[in-house]
């Protein structure tokens, strides 16, 4: 299976909604339910500009055949005190899962935070989510603390583990 890494642009607005709404309905571990994301083409669009338009935020896809199947977003800080940081957050299609491309986008965004001056990198995993938990571990995250009751997933409490990183 031959991969491919680009960051997105705002003509990509329309496969990233799509991906984003199948993300919803076949992920319990996406932060949206498949009724909540309200988003249109044109909001889609004007994030990819503003993901463009800046200089510590980048939307990485992840294509297979032409089709995208993954994505990573890492948006950094907007302000002197913290544009050395960026949070993200990761998607990928169940499908193409366990075959490398979460590991590869991490690669690719590491190599993007380091040309841009990004040294710290956090995100949340929910604590259950041992497959992500591995790859964020072994991508070099630790885990910082717990947010109890974070979230509430089909009506039971979700804790949620902070996860960061730092380039060095």
């Amino acid at each position: 299976m031959m991969v491919t890494f680009r960051e997105l642009v705002p003509e990509d607005a329309e496969v990233l909604l799509t991906l984003q709404y199948q993300l919803d309905v076949e992920s319990s571990y996406m932060l949206l339910e498949p009724d909540e994301r309200h988003s249109g083409l044109k909001q889609v669009r004007e994030m990819i500009e503003n993901f463009v338009n800046s200089d510590s935020s980048v939307l990485i896809g992840a294509e297979v055949e032409g089709n995208l199947v993954g994505f990573l977003s890492l948006r950094g800080g907007t302000v002197r005190r913290n544009q050395h940081s960026a949070y993200i957050v990761v998607g990928i299609l169940n499908e193409y899962q366990g075959v490398g491309i979460g590991t590869a986008l991490f690669r690719e965004m590491d190599a993007w935070a380091s040309s841009h001056q990004i040294i710290r990198l956090e995100l949340t995993v929910m604590t259950h989510n041992h497959r992500a938990l591995a790859l964020y571990t072994k991508c070099g995250f630790s885990i910082e603390g717990t947010r109890v009751k974070s979230l509430k997933v089909d009506g039971q409490w979700v804790d949620e583990f902070y996860m960061g990183k730092i380039i060095e």
